[in-house]
């Protein structure tokens, strides 16, 4: 449960590889049940989204202990995760999918942004989503809008334990890799193994798809056999012309 930053090669690569690519070599070392789906990105122009996941769970509000803040309030562990998410880490709130509250809004945002975290991943929802979609180079991941606070529905009650995010569990420090299509989440102990082979996966599915392209039957090509892996190869050194 390491919250480490990732080596500059491992993030390059996630950066590189669609989820769907790395759901397939998750799928390849026998785990089913990392992709994340049910969440889209709020900021269309910041999509995807690598980091090491920092952990905020919230249960169910009680009338008796969930009130408009004030400035005499102890920590919360909300405030917690504000100020202590690591920079480069991905903030993934657990709400058991309440998206009545916002889980947090367009201030708490720009903090998190500002300390240099990578951005936020919930099952719940979020509050100000238009100004948030706005938050330069930011990428936030949730279930819904909402315009409520999240003291109207939500108690938070710790931070780095583990989390169910839309039926996945996340433990700190597992790696979050987000785009359009969704979240998966990555065993930290095989994040740098995952990230080089969605890459490769990746590089060779785009010599395929120039390939298919060319009027190439798939027969042969996808996967590839010997012939179309000497191709790739001679692609490779070629120096990944864009027509093959």
């Amino acid at each position: 449960m390491s919250n480490e930053p990732l080596s500059a090669e491992t993030i390059k690569n996630f950066m590189y590889a669609s989820t769907a690519t790395v759901s397939m070599q998750m799928l390849k070392r026998g785990f089913r049940n990392t992709s994340i789906s049910g969440v889209r990105p709020v900021n269309p122009k910041a999509v995807r989204l690598v980091g090491p996941a920092y952990t905020l769970r919230y249960i169910p509000g009680r009338e008796d202990l969930d009130k408009p803040p004030t400035p005499q309030d102890p920590p919360s562990a909300q405030r917690k995760a504000i100020e202590e998410t690591p920079a480069g880490c991905v903030l993934v709130i657990g709400t058991e999918g309440n998206t009545r509250s916002g889980t947090i809004g367009d201030i708490l945002a720009l903090r998190l942004k500002v300390r240099g975290v990578a951005g936020v991943l919930s099952d719940g929802a979020m509050r100000d989503t238009p100004v948030i979609s706005k938050i330069d180079d930011f990428p936030v991941y949730c279930a819904a809008a909402a315009a409520p606070p999240s003291m109207n529905h939500l108690h938070p009650v710790e931070v780095q334990a583990p989390v169910g995010i839309r039926g996945v569990p996340v433990y700190p420090g597992d790696v979050i890799v987000a785009d359009e299509d969704g979240a998966i989440c990555v065993p930290r102990h095989l994040a740098d193994e995952v990230a080089r082979d969605s890459f490769e996966q990746e590089r060779l599915e785009k010599f395929v798809a120039i390939r298919v392209s060319q009027g190439i039957p798939i027969t042969g090509t996808y996967p590839p056999n010997d012939d179309t892996k000497k191709l790739y190869q001679a692609w490779i050194k070629a120096g990944e012309p864009p027509n093959g």
